[in-house]
């Protein structure tokens, strides 16, 4: 919330003291008794220090409304507590850009790094067993050879395997590379996804879908306002956005803050909120949705990906995993010999795939005296941790985003629910929160249906009763109150109140 000019700053401030001293209830009036600020001044900012310091809202039975605020008065975006609360979310927002964009980084690196690592270690082990097998004269080490040249060629095979089918040559397509195919002909290629995005939707996911649900909400409840003669109810507005009464007090209370509303109470003490501001429009076009009805959330897929491209990630992942605990167990297995040798490496000839790791080793004496750490730690432990993140990640995402989807069935079927009960108010039925929609039918469907009613319950307690054929039947029979009050109240508002006139300047004139 913010003030620009210093006069609304000074007028915010006098109002804030006037709530401070009277925190167990004041109306307008008191305010302005308190203030004498003007009455118009204190109906616009008396909702936006509601919303601030979470007021509560009363009616009495003159149809004043009260401002209280049980809670204490602590601000909702100013003050320590507040200022403490943005930083933090920002500090975790901060590290978990860079925490995702230092695993992204990594991800290139062990994928595509250790790829070729291990691909050239595979290749060496196979050139090696080869000229080994054609000059020695032993009959055992022409076997231990032999033995040798089948694994590393087996596993050269299979890592170009994966090589060839991945996305860095899969616009390689047949089907569109010539004349030959008249099917195909005079078709551009299509553009494959590049291997790194599509690595990191497998692991991170895609962007949030939702991420403007709220400014389309938004958009909605305005609409509505506008299509209903500047008017909304709590009930509209709990179908509009699918929120529980609680949450849906506090965010129309947040709009009246944004969008100049103010509460207003009927003859009956029904509470309506009031826009008269956004009647103020030229364009007349009706985008209320159908009625009550707003846009649907969205479900988060896992990937964008096609299964079989997420299957062979796996497959590579479940390489880097297997060589690093070969090599970690290799070294875990050698490390006494080494030390007791004096730095020369000692192998049992039954030690497991030990030839791989022979060639290994004497690889890298090239750069290094004691390669043992390099073989621990670079090529063991690394890519080992790595891929036990590249599986847990995604698993949690998994397990996250199932109950996030949900959580949006629920909030798609109030929708549905809480529309359902307002047009209908009689004779409501669990089965009649339901839709053939599938992002409005939540796993446990029973479950959220009586959800929903005792929710809508919370706000107006409904009457019960068993039909003939033993359903239980709900009657919100003060919600029907209500819309008949709401019906009067905007019957009574001039239609033209919108209409805004003749021009009487024009700047080109």
């Amino acid at each position: 919330m913010k003030l620009h000019k210093d006069t609304d700053r000074a007028a915010y401030t006098k109002v804030e003291d006037a709530l401070k001293r009277r925190r167990k209830g004041v109306t307008v009036a008191d305010v302005v008794a308190a203030t004498a600020l003007p009455l118009n001044t204190v109906k616009e900012l008396v909702p936006r220090a509601a919303d601030e310091y979470s007021a509560r809202l009363e009616v009495t039975e003159s149809g004043e409304i009260l401002y209280s605020f049980p809670q204490g008065f602590t601000s909702r975006y100013r003050g320590f507590r507040a200022g403490l609360k943005r930083f933090t979310q920002k500090c975790i927002k901060g590290l978990g850009i860079f925490a995702s964009w230092f695993f992204k980084v990594w991800i290139m690196v062990m994928l595509v790094g250790y790829f070729v690592i291990f691909m050239l270690i595979a290749l060496a082990a196979l050139m090696l067993s080869v000229a080994a097998n054609s000059s020695s004269s032993n009959n055992r080490s022409r076997g231990d050879g032999l033995g040798g040249m089948y694994l590393v060629s087996g596993i050269f095979n299979f890592i170009i395997r994966i090589w060839f089918y991945s996305e860095l040559t899969k616009s390689m397509d047949r089907r569109y590379a010539g004349p030959w195919n008249s099917r195909q002909a005079g078709r551009s290629r299509p553009k494959g996804r590049p291997l790194y995005k599509a690595i990191f939707s497998f692991v991170f996911g895609e962007t949030d879908p939702n991420r403007e649900a709220g400014t389309a909400e938004k958009k909605a409840v305005i609409a509505y306002i506008q299509a209903n003669r500047g008017v909304i109810s709590l009930p509209e507005y709990m179908a509009l956005t699918g929120l529980p009464p609680a949450e849906a007090e506090a965010g129309i209370m947040a709009c009246c803050s944004e969008f100049g509303g103010s509460p207003e109470a009927t003859g009956d003490g029904t509470i309506l909120y009031s826009f008269d501001e956004l009647l103020k429009g030229q364009d007349k076009t009706d985008r209320s949705f159908d009625g009550a009805s707003a846009p649907l959330r969205k479900l988060k897929k896992f990937s964008a990906n096609e299964k079989k491209m997420n299957r062979w990630f796996g497959i590579i992942n479940s390489v880097n995993l297997l060589f690093g605990g070969y090599f970690l167990y290799q070294s875990s297995a050698v490390r006494i010999a080494v030390e007791a040798a004096t730095g020369r490496l000692l192998i049992q000839a039954d030690a497991a795939y030990s030839y791989l790791y022979k060639v290994s080793y004497m690889l890298l004496t090239a750069f290094t005296e004691n390669p043992l750490p390099i073989l621990t730690v670079g090529l063991g432990m690394v890519p080992l941790i790595f891929s036990i993140l590249f599986w847990i990640i995604p698993a949690l995402r998994f397990s996250r985003e199932k109950n996030e989807n949900e959580e949006t069935k629920l909030s798609n079927l109030r929708k549905t629910g809480f529309q359902k009960i307002w047009s209908k108010i009689r004779g409501i039925q669990n089965r009649d929160i339901d839709s053939a929609i599938p992002e409005c039918r939540p796993k446990k469907l029973t479950a959220a249906q009586d959800k929903i009613i005792k929710e809508m319950g919370t706000y107006s307690m409904p009457e019960v009763e068993v039909n003939e054929e033993g359903a239980t039947l709900y009657n919100f029979d003060d919600l029907e109150r209500e819309k008949t009050a709401l019906a009067q109240y905007r019957s009574a508002i001039n239609p033209d109140a919108s209409d805004l006139g003749k021009i009487v300047f024009d700047t080109d004139r």
